[in-house]
């Protein structure tokens, strides 16, 4: 069993989370690792906190992943991403394929079956478990976390050009539920940087109230296994060389997906100023490593600003927690 500190983020008011693509019409529903470690390193220096010169706080966080409170005294469900790499089992009732092709989130429960060894519904009494993307023997709600469009307006600064409609998606989540993730390492920077990101919000439009939350605390025990030549990751990883990745590629069972990470700058009076781009590896992705400790590097996204003096660094924490997974 390890054992790991949770950070729960209960939302009082809506959240816009933009993707890549920078379409307000869809949000994401939850929040990667970096995006969140870059709001904690905002506030920390808002409060006048020397950030170090790497950009290292001193410790690790996973992305952040749904859960779901019936009330305050209840236990919270946890929900974890499906590890890319596993074996589907044949499935006598063909038409619940389409059910478990959905299947994004595993409870603790099937999480830990699954890291283990197990395969995926190879007992098909757990297809009765699924709930939308989520597979959990526990009585959730289906629609603990929706959606709704709302329809905006740009207005022109200058006044000089008419009025641009739009539409922006926003996420809410029922009483209690939320997103959590857990972390390594020294606490005390990122408990003080969270008491004041939750009155200042996280995603966009925060200016309006959108992204409010509070955060409460919480221990998780997941049974790992003891020997395994793979491991998952539970953040965004950015590999720390080539060296690194090319043993991490080697053997069998490895699978990964990446994204582009990027975006606008945040800093007046630069923000029509792109910030540079890498590629990191998402959640879920499996490699090859005995080792389950924090892999990873932070990397400074700062671009070339002609004619600007533009000096401060802009972190992206490519570090992530691992965990070791058995593959089936």
């Amino acid at each position: 069993m390890a054992k790991f500190k949770v950070y729960k983020l209960h939302f009082k008011t809506p959240l816009h989370l933009g993707d890549e693509r920078d379409d307000y019409s869809i949000s994401l529903k939850t929040i990667h690792s970096d995006t969140m470690y870059s709001a904690l390193i905002s506030s920390l220096a808002k409060m006048g906190n020397d950030i170090p010169q790497d950009g290292d706080l001193g410790f690790t966080i996973s992305s952040l992943f749904p859960f779901y409170q019936e009330n305050e005294e209840s236990n919270a469900n946890y929900f974890f991403p499906k590890p890319l790499k596993q074996t589907m089992p044949k499935l006598k009732d063909i038409s619940k394929a389409k059910d478990v092709k959905k299947v994004l989130w595993l409870d603790k429960y099937y999480f830990e079956k699954i890291i283990n060894g197990a395969t995926l519904f190879e007992d098909e009494e757990s297809i009765t478990c699924i709930k939308g993307e989520y597979l959990t023997e526990a009585n959730i709600e289906k629609d603990f976390i929706s959606s709704q469009v709302f329809p905006r307006v740009t207005v022109s600064r200058s006044g000089q050009e008419d009025a641009k409609p739009f539409y922006m998606e926003k996420i809410f989540f029922t009483d209690n539920s939320g997103l959590f993730f857990i972390v390594q390492g020294e606490t005390d920077l990122l408990e003080k940087a969270l008491n004041l990101l939750q009155h200042e919000g996280i995603g966009t439009d925060r200016n309006v109230g959108n992204g409010f939350f509070e955060y409460t605390t919480d221990e998780i025990e997941i049974n790992l296994p003891k020997d395994s030549v793979n491991i998952m990751s539970l953040s965004l990883f950015i590999p720390e060389d080539q060296q690194q990745l090319v043993k991490m590629f080697e053997g069998e069972n490895v699978a990964y997906d990446f994204v582009r990470r990027g975006g606008w700058i945040t800093t007046p009076p630069y923000n029509t100023y792109r910030k540079n781009a890498v590629y990191a590896f998402l959640p879920g992705s499996v490699f090859n490593n005995r080792s389950s400790e924090t892999h990873g590097k932070i990397v400074d996204l700062k671009p070339e600003i002609e004619h600007a003096n533009f000096s401060h660094s802009i972190w992206r924490n490519g570090k992530a927690i691992f965990i070791p997974i058995t593959s089936s």
